[in-house]
């Protein structure tokens, strides 16, 4: 079993010829209402491209969502993708979390949160979930809800001897505790999270970075660098995956595909360098489509 801890968000998203200016009124184009948040995109992924000759891992979801109309829709979209959705709680009073996402002509975005209930997913309801975990197999988690349930679950999953996944995104002020990454197997951020989890007087190669990333106490680093690929500092091994070729249309969700592909081929038996270039296919496929769970792909069609 794949467990995901982490965000559930309603994404706006709004394709623009380019990016407003400070104080611009832009006319956009296409808009979207699509399901999203890091953590559900996630599990998502892990659903679909978990998929092997008729039978599916068993993905689970903790979260919490809004008693509204986005919320009720965001947990109708787990269903559809065969997620167990019993440790996702509905809060009544509370919005669900929203992503307004802005797209260009270059398949670039920038993306704005309102994290709604998401902020208020706890320790308890990690507590409450003490089942799933022991039942697991990996631990996924992100960082669009609060830090101390960050660190509660991934202490809980330490304890239990569950392989730790955790993509530090967005990476908090300050950076992350020394103490809650030497827990985590496999850190994964993008190039601009792995700037900001430390500090350089200089500048330094991505080599370097992910080596100093691994000395903070993860076991394996994983840097995603977009078209450039992935720079992967493992456990023996450090090693740059070149990115497929592709014609970028919308790069939302890449990252989320990227790991739910990783996360899917590690639970199926491969090994580290499988899972990665495994990931980098599904990560391609995704930003050639518009949107973030509606540009996930299934295993099938990754293995035609």
């Amino acid at each position: 079993m794949i467990v995901i801890i982490g965000s559930i968000n309603m994404d706006l998203v709004l394709r623009v010829p380019r990016m407003p200016l400070p104080g611009e009124t832009l006319s956009g184009e296409q808009f979207q209402i699509i399901p999203g948040g890091k953590g559900a995109n996630q599990a998502v992924a892990c659903a679909r491209l978990s998929e092997n000759e008729g039978t599916q891992c068993h993905v689970a979801m903790i979260g919490c969502i809004g008693d509204d109309v986005f919320g009720a829709a965001l947990r109708d979209a787990l269903r559809t993708n065969g997620i167990d959705d019993s440790h996702v709680t509905t809060l009544p009073g509370v919005a669900s979390g929203v992503a307004a996402i802005l797209v260009d002509a270059n398949g670039q975005n920038s993306i704005v949160l309102a994290g709604g209930a998401n902020d208020l997913l706890s320790t308890a309801h990690i507590d409450a979930a003490h089942a799933l975990f022991e039942q697991a197999s990996i631990i996924v988690l992100q960082l669009e809800i609060p830090l101390p349930t960050v660190r509660h679950a991934i202490q809980l999953a330490h304890r239990l001897g569950k392989t730790v996944v955790l993509n530090p995104a967005p990476v908090p002020a300050g950076g992350l505790p020394a103490d809650l990454l030497e827990f985590v197997d496999y850190l994964i951020p993008n190039e601009v999270e792995a700037w900001m989890l430390s500090d350089d007087e200089e500048p330094v190669s991505i080599e370097t970075k992910a080596s100093q990333l691994r000395a903070l106490g993860p076991g394996n680093v994983l840097i995603t660098l977009g078209a450039k690929g992935v720079y992967a500092a493992l456990a023996g091994e450090n090693k740059l995956f070149p990115a497929l070729a592709v014609s970028a249309v919308d790069t939302t969700a890449a990252g989320d595909t990227f790991i739910g592909g990783f996360v899917a081929a590690l639970t199926a038996g491969k090994n580290k360098v499988e899972a990665i270039e495994f990931g980098q296919r599904a990560a391609a496929w995704s930003v050639t489509h518009i949107g973030a769970q509606t540009s996930i792909p299934y295993y099938r069609e990754l293995t035609v």
